[in-house]
């Protein structure tokens, strides 16, 4: 394992975030992935798409400091936003993404992103790499809530308020969110509490049957990984990330950083997004 990273606290406003990902980030994804790029004319490998995946109680915003920073040095960038209502349904939609994408693609997932991408990414010949953010990376069969109890230390339980939500049957389903007096202690612990506040009231639901659901594939086995193990997480035991990080044989670094890392650290986030991509483009 390298050497733990020192911490950066990163004031992030996710208000401005959102705004870039509506403007530049999409001036960027829109780019044609087939352009006619000097790279590829000398014959070189072609700079992969990288695209970002949020977890549950996120969204795309929570990427916006780590897009910012991989737009200034040029790269393509996608962070869709993941409806986090089942995990078979998620992973499909995500598919559909990267089958929207002409060339090589870096595939990050945060969270229960993890599993989203460790499944959308199976028989994905243009992923290269996976590269996961404090998030879950199951084996065929497991789930996220397994994961999560496989190692003391997650107080995510007792930090959630479970919501109802109608189905098309007419019955009701269950979705959890972070109550908002416990989300910064518990989700972004370290991050300035104005931006916390922001986060929480924007957080994204996720569905009980999301966390449940057993993964039917396991694309980090063929696929290249990448990890980064939050050392402060509440919501997924730093000992389970390591485990799993272990497990698939990812190149990992070690970040004094909560779960939503991308946004207190965005800096050590995006080395090491950019680690898989040099790794990409040199065929390694």
């Amino acid at each position: 394992m390298n050497p733990p990273i020192s911490r950066r606290t990163v004031t992030v406003s996710l208000l401005a975030g959102a705004a870039a990902l509506g403007t530049a980030g999409v001036a960027h994804a829109t780019q044609p992935a087939t352009a006619d790029r000097p790279a590829e004319r000398h014959g070189r490998p072609a700079a992969p798409t990288i695209v970002l995946i949020h977890g549950a109680f996120a969204d795309a915003s929570s990427w916006s400091a780590v897009v910012e920073r991989l737009q200034r040095q040029g790269h393509r960038v996608l962070a869709p936003a993941l409806p986090l209502r089942g995990l078979a349904s998620d992973s499909a939609y995500i598919r559909s993404v990267l089958d929207s994408v002409t060339g090589p693609i870096v595939l990050v997932g945060h969270s229960y992103g993890g599993a989203v991408i460790s499944q959308a990414a199976a028989d994905a010949p243009q992923v290269k790499a996976l590269v996961y953010i404090a998030a879950f990376v199951p084996d065929i069969g497991e789930n996220a809530l397994q994961l999560t109890d496989k190692f003391p230390g997650s107080t995510l339980g007792q930090a959630t308020a479970t919501q109802y939500y109608p189905l098309p049957d007419g019955s009701q389903g269950e979705e959890l969110v972070i109550k908002k007096d416990l989300f910064r202690k518990q989700f972004a612990a370290g991050v300035p509490r104005p931006t916390a506040q922001v986060m929480a009231a924007g957080q994204r639901p996720i569905t009980l049957a999301a966390l449940q659901e057993p993964a039917t594939a396991a694309a980090w086995k063929r696929i290249p990984s990448w990890y980064l193990v939050a050392t402060e997480d509440r919501n997924i035991p730093p000992a389970a990330e390591r485990w799993m990080a272990e497990r698939a044989r990812s190149r990992t670094v070690t970040v004094r950083a909560p779960h939503a890392a991308a946004v207190s650290d965005p800096g050590p986030v995006t080395g090491l997004i950019l680690r898989a991509v040099r790794s990409v483009r040199s065929g390694h």
